[in-house]
């Protein structure tokens, strides 16, 4: 009733019944990480019954010798599984969009993990929403520049003052990134 955005929910999803509870109170979108990892069908029967148009699969992962690996459980556990394939799965599977978050990045403040979404982006066809690593207005540009990235998400900066939406929203558009002021 208060909030006239659109709005993703996640965290704790682990049924089709979640998804549909979230959706009918209001969600336009919900996002899912552990619960695919644990029951991958989840991607597949939710985006058919629901579309796949609100069916966000979040993927943390975390760089460890050459390659990138799934995180679940809020970056906690490794999983084993190699985040490119596990992307790509995701994508076969009709998830709507990815939520990346990178893990070695996330509160550092240095800029999103450009090699990421880089390796990313050269296979994905669905929109990629680039998570971790924002300290400064260089780092929106460089996300969908350099990393290819659809969306951005941001969380510290916005919190506590440090730049503004309106600020982004700004400097994107004297940068020619097409975004709504």
């Amino acid at each position: 009733d208060e909030v006239f955005i659109p709005l993703t929910v996640g965290g704790g999803i682990s049924s089709l019944n979640d998804i549909h509870s979230l959706l009918k109170a209001g969600a336009d979108k919900v996002s899912i990480n552990s619960a695919a990892i644990l029951n991958p069908d989840i991607i597949k029967q939710s985006s058919e019954y629901f579309g796949k148009q609100c069916i966000v699969v979040a993927v943390d992962a975390k760089k460890e010798k050459n390659d990138w690996y799934v995180y679940s459980h809020g970056g906690m556990r490794n999983t084993g599984l190699f985040a490119l394939d596990w992307i790509e799965k995701i994508q076969e599977l009709g998830a709507g969009e990815l939520l990346l978050t990178s893990m070695d990045k996330d509160g550092t403040k240095s800029g999103f993990d450009i090699d990421l979404l880089e390796s990313v982006s050269k296979f994905l066809k669905i929109p990629v929403i680039a998570s971790g690593g924002v300290g400064k207005l260089e780092h929106f540009y460089e996300g969908v520049v350099k990393g290819k990235a659809n969306a951005l998400l941001a969380a510290s900066v916005f919190h506590f003052n440090e730049i503004s939406i309106k600020e982004v929203k700004e400097y994107l558009i004297k940068k020619n990134i097409e975004i709504r002021l």
